[in-house]
C-alpha cells in the first residue's frame, strides 16, 4: 500500500504540468472534487456502504477534507500558478514530516532518536532532489510563500486531526464527506477566480487522472494509511514523492536526472526506512506509549 500510494501521489505535479496552462487552479480543483463525488456515489450505493454514524464524525471528516484537500491542494496549485517554482513548492511542503514529528514530540508522543535521524536524512535528501529546480518559475514573494506554507499547514494539521479524531469508517463514504466539504470551501474561490477552461486532450486527460487515480486512488490510500499507521511513519512517505516525481518527469518529459538527484533519492529512501522500520519490542523496555 505505501509503495502504490507514493507512485500515485507523485503524479500530482505531472498532472499540474499538463493542466496548469489550460485551467485556473481553483476551478480545476472544484470540478475535480465534484466529479470524484459523482464517481464515489454509485459505488457506495451498489456496495451498500454505511455512512458515518454520528454528526461528530461527519464534522471531523469535513474538517480533514477542508485541510487535506482544499488547503493542501489549493495552496500548492495556487502557489505554482502564481509563479513559484515546483522545486521550492515541493521543498516547503516537504517539511511536513519534520513538522509532524515536532508536534507529536511536544505533545508527549514517543519519537525515537532513530526516527529523528531518519527525518533529518529524509529532508536532506529532499533538498538534494529538488535543488536542480530552484529558481524555476517566478520569485517566491510573500504571497507565494503564504500559499505554500498554507498548503504545508493544511496537510500536516489534516493528518494529525484525522489520526486523533476520525473513527474508523468505510473509506468510500468518508471520502465523499471530505470531498463535499472541500468542494464547498473551494467553490467561492473558483467563482471569484479569473480565467476559464480551455478544453483539449491534455486537460481532459489531466482531469480524468486527477479524479480516477489521484482522488479515488491516492486520497483513499492516504486515508487508509493514516487510519492504520503512526502519523510520523505515514508522513515520512511524503519525502519519497519528489524523487518519484523526478523519475516520472524523466520518463515522460525527458527531464535530466543528475547525480545529485540520484544521491538525494538514496538518502531520502534511507531516511524513510529509518522512520518506518519498527524495532523489536524487546529493544524498547518500558516504552509502550502509542503515538497518536
Amino acid at each position: 500500500m505505501p509503495a502504490v500510494f507514493v507512485l500515485i501521489w507523485s503524479t500530482g505535479f505531472i498532472v499540474a504540468r499538463y493542466a496548469m496552462p489550460y485551467a485556473p487552479p481553483m476551478k480545476f480543483l472544484a470540478l475535480r472534487y465534484a466529479l470524484s463525488i459523482l464517481c464515489f456515489l454509485p459505488w457506495i450505493m451498489f456496495s451498500g456502504v454505511s455512512w458515518p454514524r454520528s454528526r461528530a464524525q461527519w464534522g471531523h471528516l469535513a474538517v480533514t477534507g477542508i485541510l487535506i484537500h482544499a488547503c493542501y491542494l489549493g495552496g500548492v496549485w495556487a502557489a505554482v500558478k502564481a509563479g513559484m517554482g515546483p522545486g521550492l513548492a515541493a521543498l516547503i511542503v516537504g517539511l511536513q514530516p519534520v513538522l509532524t514529528g515536532i508536534w507529536l514530540s511536544a505533545n508527549g508522543s514517543l519519537i525515537t532518536v532513530r526516527q529523528w535521524l531518519g527525518l533529518g536524512l529524509g529532508f536532506g535528501g529532499l533538498v538534494m532532489v529538488v535543488s536542480p529546480k530552484f529558481g524555476q518559475g517566478g520569485e517566491a514573494d510573500l504571497w507565494n510563500l503564504s500559499l505554500a506554507v498554507g498548503a504545508l499547514l493544511g496537510i500536516t494539521l489534516g493528518t494529525l486531526y484525522q489520526k486523533r479524531f476520525v473513527a474508523p469508517c468505510d473509506v468510500r463514504s468518508a471520502n465523499v464527506v471530505q470531498l463535499a466539504a472541500a468542494l464547498l470551501a473551494t467553490l467561492p474561490l473558483a467563482f471569484a477566480e479569473a480565467g476559464t477552461f480551455s478544453w483539449n486532450v491534455e486537460l481532459a486527460m489531466a482531469m480524468a487522472w486527477s479524479v480516477l487515480a489521484l482522488t479515488l486512488g491516492g486520497s483513499s490510500l492516504l486515508y487508509l494509511l493514516i487510519q492504520r499507521g503512526a502519523a510520523t511513519a505515514v508522513t515520512s512517505l511524503m519525502y519519497l514523492v519528489p524523487p518519484m516525481t523526478a523519475l516520472l518527469a524523466f520518463s515522460l518529459f525527458d527531464e535530466t536526472i543528475t547525480a545529485i538527484t540520484l544521491g538525494g533519492t538514496a538518502v531520502t529512501a534511507l531516511g524513510v526506512a529509518l522512520v518506518v522500520r519498527q524495532p523489536p519490542i524487546a529493544s524498547l523496555p518500558g516504552l509502550h506509549r502509542k503515538e497518536n
